[in-house]
């Protein structure tokens, strides 16, 4: 009977032993979304600078800079290209991001409006001029980005998505985003907000949307149309997800070292 015994306990050790380790839940995917493309040029500047193009050129640096981080980014679109919204959500979904963040430029009827917003989602505005500016962005995915009546199945799903545990984190985010772009150009300081972005709705992880300047105003669109700009409006999303990946890991009970230099170091470095 020992004999049994003991040859029970040694299979048992040798099926231990070739188990698979639990997956670890480690920040490691970023998906980021250019907003507009293709037939939709979404807004454009005084002087002709579209903001699909701008918000392409810096979601392109931002990948670049994410990448030598070693992290893994999947783009929604890597070029001019129309992308309707469900593709949008599932390209982000079937990747298994650990966060989603959608780049776009704001506009303005007049034109000394100017500076930095982020956004993170929620069914009700923080106020009328995010109300206005989710609304812009809504209508053009067309009737993708129409809202549901109060008794659609679809906006009942899309408000428990909006409740999820993504809503702390996707906030903590948003104003580590803010944070870093506000170090570019400080003032005026326009804030976190929240909006019903449906872009944001369909994504089942942490989501933001960044705002990154007003191309309606002569003075932001000469600048937004630098690479120089547009490299440091990519490092300090950098310096961002790199803040936000080291909280998400320690949550997690992951140690990870800080990165050298922090996010000053970042904003000086070079990558266009």
């Amino acid at each position: 009977m020992r004999g049994r015994d003991g040859l029970g306990i040694a299979v048992l050790g040798l099926a231990l032993l070739g188990a698979a380790p639990a997956a670890v839940d480690r920040f490691d995917t970023v998906v980021i979304d250019a907003g507009h493309g293709g037939d939709d040029h979404g807004a454009e500047g005084p002087s002709g600078l579209l903001e699909k193009d701008l918000v392409l050129d810096v979601a392109r640096r931002l990948r670049r800079q994410l990448e030598s981080d070693g992290l893994r980014v999947v783009m929604t679109r890597d070029r001019d290209v129309y992308v309707p919204l469900q593709e949008r959500a599932d390209t982000a979904n079937q990747a298994h991001g650990d966060l989603f963040l959608s780049i776009h430029a704001n506009a303005a009827p007049s034109r000394a409006a100017r500076g930095i917003e982020t956004f993170f989602v929620s069914l009700e505005a923080s106020d009328e001029s995010a109300e206005r500016l989710a609304s812009r962005e809504n209508a053009a995915f067309g009737r993708e980005g129409a809202p549901g009546h109060a008794d659609d199945p679809v906006a009942a799903i899309l408000g428990d998505l909006v409740s999820t545990e993504h809503l702390v984190e996707s906030d903590e985010f948003a104003r580590l985003a803010h944070r870093e772009l506000a170090a570019i150009d400080p003032a005026p300081v326009r804030g976190v907000k929240q909006a019903p972005f449906h872009v944001l709705m369909g994504v089942q992880m942490a989501a933001s949307l960044v705002e990154i300047g007003f191309i309606t105003n002569p003075k932001e669109e000469r600048a937004l149309a630098t690479p120089a700009r547009q490299q440091e409006i990519a490092n300090a999303l950098a310096a961002a997800v790199r803040e936000f990946r080291r909280r998400w890991d320690a949550r997690r009970g992951l140690a990870r070292t800080p990165p050298s230099g922090g996010a000053a170091a970042t904003r000086a470095g070079s990558g266009g």
